[in-house]
């Protein structure tokens, strides 16, 4: 199997809502359209920022079946399809296969502890249930709790060949430096926390999965273009416009005002799945406030 690592900038899109908390479809396609206009190189839908475990199997087909026809060919599309159980994980990847996406990527299961011996069981029914599609492992073990290390990481890599690569989330740059190597080079290692991109990038890792590109996609493509460019001050300038605006999102609540202020940009993307509790109106101006503050209007941008 040949597959084409994705370099660049990847964005883990949010899911649109009704106001009751149904999946509003129709503003799929508008969200896909803004972020392929701003460059982004693939859309990974139903992810941590996608709200993604918050929705139950079918919901994730149809938004995972709605995103590969809105992006229609333009980027990779990567489908976020970890479950809690190996059996839906599989359903989902086999649906995300299916429908054309690109890739699937699979974060490690949750609520029980897994030691490694279980977590290399569940991702090897995961690859040889779809020996012929892509897969991504996701390494998030501050949501999951279970991590992924770079030796598992480097066994199932060197034992499926449709295993390609890596969201490392972990913030353990030598972890995901450890990885880049593997398949020749071919393993697509992409870092997942966004002050980190440059960082990542700087030690040779090929793209970033970053929330932060629903809201600001501007700074975040400018810090992979500024890098590829040659432009270490311009990059560093934007990294540091992205950890600053990440701070105040962060400290704002983070998801439903992300969603909350995507408003400003157009995109009126809705809140988010009970149990999470959307942003109050008061604190998505709050935030665009702060932001305003820091002359970063995402009305104007």
């Amino acid at each position: 199997m040949t597959y084409q690592p994705i370099h660049g900038v990847i964005c883990p899109t949010v899911t649109p809502l009704k106001a009751n908390g149904d999946i509003n479809a129709d503003m799929i396609r508008p969200l896909v359209d803004f972020l392929v206009e701003k460059g982004v190189a693939g859309i990974y839908p139903l992810g941590t920022t996608g709200e993604g475990p918050l929705f139950s199997a079918d919901e994730r087909k149809a938004v995972a079946a709605a995103t590969v026809e809105a992006v229609a060919g333009r980027v990779p599309v990567i489908i976020h399809t970890g479950a809690i159980t190996t059996g839906e994980t599989i359903e989902l990847t086999r649906h995300a296969r299916d429908i054309g996406a690109t890739a699937a990527s699979v974060i490690t299961p949750w609520y029980f502890p897994l030691d490694e011996a279980a977590l290399e069981a569940h991702y090897g029914a995961i690859y040889a249930a779809a020996p012929d599609f892509p897969v991504y492992l996701y390494n998030l073990p501050a949501m999951a709790k279970n991590r992924l290390s770079a030796a598992l990481v480097t066994r199932l890599a060197r034992r499926y060949e449709n295993c390609v690569g890596l969201k490392d989330s972990s913030g353990d740059l030598m972890a995901m430096f450890a990885t880049n190597h593997l398949q020749d080079g071919r393993f697509n290692t992409c870092i997942g926390p966004d002050g980190l991109i440059l960082a990542g990038l700087a030690m040779g890792l090929d793209a970033t999965v970053s929330g932060s590109l629903n809201y600001i996609p501007e700074v975040i493509v400018g810090i992979y273009e500024a890098f590829s460019a040659g432009d270490w001050a311009r990059a560093r300038q934007l990294q540091q416009q992205q950890q600053a605006v990440s701070a105040v999102v962060a400290s704002s609540g983070w998801l439903p005002v992300v969603k909350g202020i995507m408003a400003e940009r157009g995109l009126p993307v809705g809140g988010v799945r009970a149990p999470l509790l959307s942003a109050s109106d008061e604190a998505v101006r709050a935030c665009n406030a702060q932001l305003r503050a820091l002359k970063v209007d995402l009305s104007s941008v």
